[in-house]
């Protein structure tokens, strides 16, 4: 029996009715699937993996066991289906996500993303470059909010670029809008201006139902966490942004118990920085999330550790680590698969509802830190150093440590 659709889910606590009071029901797809499971699975999800480009295949190898395992633990059972996206798409069937892809997402109970992109395809026309399969996926998903925390951990706190004292306990988290603003407003284009000189242009446009839905789970999200949001736009600049923030003062009425402020995109780019652990949970429009996220995962010290969740009002969620395809490095084993590792951690406890076996996954990521284990992005002195493959191995290990002797 297939599972209930995924919503937008908090702490595994569903707050979707406010958005969505009728989900689209689904149904499992009637495809040709790769069964793991523990014996007399008590549970059963269907899984599309999308491992994607360069280091893509290698991280959601990994995580593929991981999760296996974590879950097989509380019975259970995943049905995957792995299909191509981005350039390895593009190589198959000459598109960036086919419509076998787009189908298999939609059908699962989630999507697990591993990553896109290449030198390869960098010239690529546009409608034919693997990103724009991304775009094309978060579209046909509907997925409108990504997650993105940025947490410093203990083990990992000197290989922050930032001095201790700024990046110890750091735990923010941001909330960016993902299927609106400029990367996908209208017009945009090329064209000619009245001088006769060629340019670009694109178009930053949010309709007031955009802000408000996005609002609502940043609002969630902090009140979840230490009750603190700060909304990031340019109100000083942009019309959209003053639109911006007038919902988000609108929709806080309905939270008076998070505590709202609002800083403008420079200063918080600056903040950031300066005095990271000021935030709590940051929501702002596309683009600046695009931007605020990245700068926001190297205070953690590599980018190769965070994890991020794409949700919609109903149907399955994306989970992805937020690294690129890092081609430079694809099929050496130097990958650090810790962040696909968490992103399915993130998956079952946001997706699936199985905050047990996610807390079971970061539990393991953590100890096998602990134990000294460490990829080349966040090696550091008196620490092993270890391919993406023997890292995958002692987070099983730890995974496998929590098995309850038997009796």
């Amino acid at each position: 029996m297939a599972a209930a659709p995924a919503c937008l889910q908090l702490n595994a606590k569903p707050f979707s009715s406010f958005l969505s009071p009728n989900p689209i029901s689904k149904h499992t797809p009637k495809v040709g699937r790769i069964s793991c499971s523990a014996a007399s699975p008590s549970k059963r999800y269907s899984i599309t993996l999308l491992p994607g480009d360069g280091i893509g295949p290698e991280v959601i190898s990994v995580a593929k066991n991981v999760l296996n395992l974590a879950a097989s633990i509380d019975g259970i059972e995943f049905k995957y289906e792995e299909v191509p996206i981005g350039g390895a798409a593009l190589d198959l069937t000459g598109v960036p996500l086919p419509d076998e892809t787009l189908l298999s997402a939609k059908q699962s109970d989630a999507v697990l993303l591993g990553a896109i992109g290449g030198y390869k395809w960098d010239k690529n026309e546009k409608h034919l470059k693997p990103e724009t399969g991304l775009l094309k996926l978060r579209q046909g998903l509907k997925v409108f909010a990504n997650l993105r925390p940025a947490t410093v951990l203990p083990q990992l706190v000197d290989a922050s670029t930032l001095k201790r004292e700024v990046a110890e306990g750091v735990d923010l988290m941001v909330v960016r809008e993902l299927t609106g603003g400029i990367y996908f407003g209208k017009p945009r284009g090329f064209g000619t201006n009245e001088n006769g000189e060629e340019i670009g242009f694109n178009t930053e446009v949010y309709a007031a139902y955009e802000i408000d839905r996005i609002a609502r789970v940043a609002f969630e999200t902090a009140r979840k966490r230490k009750g603190r949001l700060c909304s990031v736009d340019k109100a000083n600049v942009l019309e959209a942004s003053m639109f911006w923030r007038k919902r988000i003062m609108e929709i806080a009425l309905e939270y008076p118990d998070v505590e709202l402020s609002h800083m403008y995109v420079d200063n918080a780019a600056m903040q950031l920085i300066r005095d990271p652990k000021q935030f709590d949970t940051i929501v702002t429009n596309n683009i600046f999330g695009d931007i605020l996220s990245d700068e926001a995962s190297m205070i953690t010290g590599s980018i190769g550790m965070l994890p991020s969740a794409s949700l919609g009002e109903s149907g399955p969620g994306l989970y992805e680590p937020i690294h690129g395809s890092a081609p430079d490095i694809a099929g050496q084993d130097k990958a650090n698969p810790l962040a696909t590792v968490l992103s399915a951690a993130m998956l079952l406890k946001y997706g699936l509802g199985e905050e047990k076996a996610a807390k079971r996954i970061e539990d393991a990521v953590l100890d096998t830190l602990n134990r000294g284990f460490r990829t080349g992005d966040i090696y550091s002195t008196g620490t092993k150093l270890v391919g993406c493959k023997e890292m995958g191995e002692e987070v099983l290990k730890s995974v496998d440590s929590q098995v309850p002797s038997p009796v």
